[in-house]
């Protein structure tokens, strides 16, 4: 009786959210490119970018599972369904809020070079950087320890149960969303270099799936059982994690088992700015997190406000600040064991007074980076929070669009290329080394505010996935909210930037021709961009009572609750 309840509840729930969004589509925001609600809730909410994970997360809301083991049974959900995005080949990152301890806490499941994997072995094959696809550029998988350690520390329901949803969809199948067939099929070359990866995702061996068209994958399924029922020890060193080495073996990959056998989510501290009673936590390196609060730093003293939202001023403004922060983390963010500089120096009065006076009001700077930028990244992003006060801000990748290329025959998931990540010039905080995190794209947020006691207490989780545009898109969110009052869905609707690089900025529709314009004048260099890599946001907001919750209209995802 108790399962046909939640089914029950659930069809409601997803009901009437549908029913809401066509509502709202006839009366679309001028401001904004779409025209959502935010989706208030009085128990519990989930905001990811498939509808499928939204309601796999939400089923579990229900049942009396709290925010953490909604996350990870979205985040199994999202590997099959996005599998150009994430998957347990990837890695993953996460900031919680412990509503019982009232604490905030962070958690680094990224993995190292392989034991293998020096700069040595690939100055002798003839390499002046990592290779972006092949079976070179891949790391340990973290992201199957992170969910397992997430759930066992703080989760209530078992990995066996949380991958119960995405087991079923992988093999009885599921129609392919609009946005993620226009992703996977541009995505087809690169498939096809790799027969295993031909095999799974082009289903005649020369096309990606199209919009609506079921698909399946059967190997992934099996993958998810084995896992559900040996444990996750089983990538981690017993016979999926030889399977796994063994092939990368037989190709030039650089994994042992050994370094399966080591690898361990990391437990760590965020680090925050203030800002006008707001606090904003990202997670330190070896994340790009970092720039976001670099920005925010740099921003700080300015009106924007009165230079108007997106107007040329106020872009000018933002790009600039981003421009200086990218520069600081191309040149001395790494694995924190390696750095040169720490958080608190990157993050200090007289440093950040230092690069503000670099902020040139009258002109764009074309180059302040000291090196080049350093990777892109195709990723998951998802928010929860629950009945009990605990929120979560969850993000989860195989770095590039399906990563490395590489799916290891039977297992029916594509390993990471997060190995791009390093650089091989040498000497360099993020020069790599057998054994060492490379730089990280993945970066959740957080925000709180400063109550009457004077303590910290929990507002927003939230998360603009894509690559470099994630710590540049947490700040147009998070100044959308505090600086012009948008609501959450407005917030996330409203067009953005996304510089590229030198004087390469790219704007999408919405942002005026005076805005352009003005740009122009300034020495900005405006470009065409491809629509999907604005980012794709999820975000919850904690109420006086209840939440609000709302997903990106770039991506294919919902929030919804209950």
């Amino acid at each position: 009786m108790k399962t046909c309840s939640v089914a029950r509840n659930l069809f409601v729930a997803l009901l009437m959210l549908m029913t809401m969004h066509e509502s709202n589509a006839q009366s679309t925001r001028s401001s904004t490119v779409a025209g959502r609600s935010t989706v208030y809730s009085p128990r519990g909410t989930i905001a990811t970018s498939h509808p499928l994970a939204s309601g796999a997360g939400l089923e579990v809301l229900l049942e009396g599972g709290n925010a953490f083991d909604a996350a990870v049974t979205a985040a199994a959900v999202l590997g099959v369904v996005e599998p150009h995005m994430t998957g347990i080949g990837g890695d993953m990152f996460a900031i919680l809020w412990l509503a019982e301890e009232e604490k905030l806490l962070g958690l680094n499941g990224s993995g190292r070079a392989g034991s293998l994997m020096t700069l040595e072995e690939m100055e002798r094959r003839g390499h002046d950087s990592v290779p972006i696809e092949g079976f070179e550029p891949i790391t340990v998988p973290g992201a199957l320890a992170g969910w397992a350690e997430l759930l066992k520390s703080h989760g209530t329901i078992t990995l066996a149960r949380a991958l119960r949803p995405a087991i079923r969809l992988a093999r009885d199948g599921f129609p392919v969303s609009p946005i993620i067939a226009d992703q996977w099929a541009g995505e087809i070359e690169k498939l096809r270099r790799n027969p295993e990866a031909t095999r799974v995702y082009l289903p005649d061996g020369q096309r990606a799936p199209v919009e609506g068209e079921w698909f399946v994958n059967a190997d992934l399924a099996r993958t998810y059982q084995t896992i559900a029922t040996e444990g996750p020890e089983t990538f981690y060193g017993g016979t999926l994690g030889k399977t796994i080495v063994d092939h990368l073996a037989e190709n030039g990959g650089f994994l042992t088992v050994d370094d399966l056998k080591k690898h361990q989510s990391e437990w760590i501290k965020p680090v925050s700015v203030e800002y006008k009673g707001y606090k904003l936590w990202e997670l330190p390196p070896n994340g790009q997190g970092i720039a976001a609060l670099e920005m925010l730093r740099i921003l700080e003293p300015y009106d924007l406000a009165s230079m108007g939202h997106n107007s040329a001023q106020y872009l000018h403004y933002l790009i600039e600040a981003k421009k200086l922060a990218y520069a600081d983390l191309a040149y001395y963010v790494a694995d924190p064991d390696y750095m040169n500089a720490s958080v608190d120096d990157l993050l200090s009065d007289r440093f950040t007074m230092s690069r503000r006076a670099k902020l040139n009001a009258r002109g764009a700077a074309e180059r302040p980076d000291p090196g080049e930028l350093i990777t892109k990244s195709d990723t998951i992003y998802l928010s929860a929070a629950d009945e009990y006060g605990n929120m979560i801000s969850f993000i989860n990748s195989v770095s590039w669009e399906f990563g490395s290329g590489v799916v290891v025959p039977g297992t029916g998931f594509v390993l990471q290329n997060r190995g791009t990540g390093f650089t091989l010039e040498p000497g360099m905080a993020n020069t790599l080394a057998a054994g060492k995190r490379p730089f990280h794209t993945l970066v959740p947020a957080f925000v709180t505010r400063t109550a009457e006691d004077g303590s910290d207490e929990p507002w927003l989780s939230f998360g603009v996935m894509g690559g470099s545009m994630q710590p540049q898109g947490h700040i147009q969110v998070l100044l959308n909210l505090l600086i012009f009052d948008m609501d959450l869905q407005e917030a996330i609707d409203a067009p953005r930037f996304r510089h590229i690089d030198g004087l390469d900025v790219a704007l999408e529709a919405p942002i005026t021709e005076v805005s352009r314009a003005g740009l122009r004048s300034l020495g900005h260099n405006l470009i065409d961009w491809n629509p999907h890599w604005f980012g794709g946001a999820q975000a919850v907001m904690k109420l006086e009572r209840g939440w609000a919750a709302a997903s990106d209209p770039r991506k294919d995802g919902m929030a919804v609750g209950h």
